[in-house]
């Protein structure tokens, strides 16, 4: 009882000293300690800005720049001063990590996810206004929804340029490394007519499509069949599409500098679309991928150039001696790859918000994924392949870094063809 009477005399004279300093406890947590920010490469484009709450600076508040395949990440300082660094001029998102926040304080607006730009000198200032409010927060469900459907948008469009390089194989036994490059001109034939040039955008679009396929015509007329004719082995067409693709890949840089162009329209908001938020354009891509899908499938299997195509794709010889002109299918399957390549390209820009010199680059491995997974030199396992590709690269930043959201479609690739080596619509005879 004595030791009970001592503990309660001292909790009565301590408590009042608690409540004290905890109400005069600021907002901002100055005492509060977090690891040092990143060290990050200074360069000669810089977004900076302060993050305070009542005028006082809140330190530990983690903030992400992202865009144009790079990344980065740092926390403000006592101060409540942050500062990022990116490699070039070009269009951001912005993101403020609320849960880092204060209980009680949110960003208010959209401002805690946004888009910044730079304007004539390379740093900006970005200002971020916080509020009392409660942070809304997503469910798993509905994130893993969002992702399923960003997932088959990019795989429908991944499936444009896929099913052109697969025909490719079919027809040819060609990987063809230089399609990046060929998604890449459509991009820059639209950027250059509907931004520099200030052409109606409908126009761009059908121009940037005739010139992939006029591209499909030059390489196989000028490169693909007279190395055909002198008989090279696939490894040595292979090294040339390699040289190729940087040739192209130069060509392009020469002609638009290495600037990311914007192009029309492609500043959009989200909107509510039942249980998942998407764009219009998100919509417009499925659509547009969707019906030209459908249009090739519909050409591979009821006409007669298109049956030629798959018969090519089979047996090469058997079709030359059933009287087919096999030379004559191997030129049109370029002229619509490069026309479903550049289509991609153009889709790919507005995915991308913008267009770079290198863009189609990045979407090489994924369709050689896309094709391998679907099976070597079938148009439709291509399609297959580049919607799963789609949905575990956009599905996979739930579980895994964003930054390795392709290292997780390249292991789900692996992983399918351990126990289905030729592919999914493939069969044991392309293994050879």
């Amino acid at each position: 009882m004595v030791l009970f009477g001592f503990l309660l005399a001292g909790l009565v004279i301590v408590a009042p000293s608690l409540s004290t300093a905890a109400s005069a406890a600021p907002v901002s947590a100055a005492t509060a300690t977090c690891d040092p920010p990143d060290e990050q490469e200074e360069t000669d484009w810089r977004f900076s800005g302060f993050i305070k709450f009542n005028d006082e600076p809140l330190p530990c508040v983690t903030v992400t720049i992202e865009g144009n395949g790079f990344s980065a990440t740092t926390v403000t300082n006592d101060k409540g001063r942050w500062e990022l660094f990116v490699p070039e001029k070009a269009e951001y998102t912005l993101t403020v990590d609320e849960s880092t926040l204060p209980e009680g304080v949110i960003v208010e607006g959209e401002s805690a996810s946004q888009t910044v730009t730079f304007d004539l000198t390379g740093k900006k200032t970005v200002n971020l206004f916080l509020g009392e409010g409660v942070r809304e927060t997503t469910s798993f469900s509905e994130q893993l929804m969002n992702s399923l459907f960003r997932g088959v948008v990019f795989g429908l469009m991944l499936a444009l340029a896929s099913m052109g390089a697969a025909l490719i194989y079919g027809t040819t036994g060609l990987s063809n490394f230089a399609h990046g490059e060929m998604v890449s001109w459509g991009a820059i034939v639209m950027m250059i007519i509907s931004t520099i040039w200030d052409a109606p955008l409908w126009i761009g679009i059908t121009a940037a499509v005739l010139a992939g396929v006029g591209l499909g015509f030059a390489l196989d007329a000028g490169l693909w069949r007279p190395l055909r004719r002198k008989g090279l082995g696939i490894v040595q067409l292979l090294v040339v599409s390699i040289g190729l693709a940087i040739a192209l890949r130069s060509f392009y840089q020469i002609l638009i500098k290495g600037n990311v162009y914007e192009v029309p329209g492609q500043n959009v908001s989200e909107f509510p679309l039942g249980p998942i938020k998407t764009t219009y354009i998100n919509l417009i891509i499925a659509g547009v991928s969707i019906v030209v899908i459908l249009g090739v499938a519909f050409f591979l299997t009821s006409t007669r150039l298109g049956k030629a195509t798959r018969a090519i794709s089979d047996n090469p010889s058997l079709a030359a001696a059933s009287g087919i002109n096999v030379e004559s299918v191997v030129r049109l399957v370029w002229m619509l790859a490069g026309g479903l390549a550049a289509l991609g390209g153009v889709l790919w820009a507005y995915y991308l918000r913008g267009v770079k010199f290198d863009m189609g680059t990045s979407m090489l491995l994924l369709i050689f994924a896309a094709i391998t997974l679907g099976g070597l030199g079938t148009a439709f396992g291509a399609l297959i392949g580049s919607v799963i590709i789609g949905i575990v690269v956009e599905v996979s930043p739930l579980f895994i870094p964003s930054d390795l959201k392709f290292a997780g479609a390249l292991l789900a690739l692996i992983l399918i063809l351990l126990v289905r080596p030729q592919g999914l619509l493939g069969r044991k005879e392309r293994l050879g």
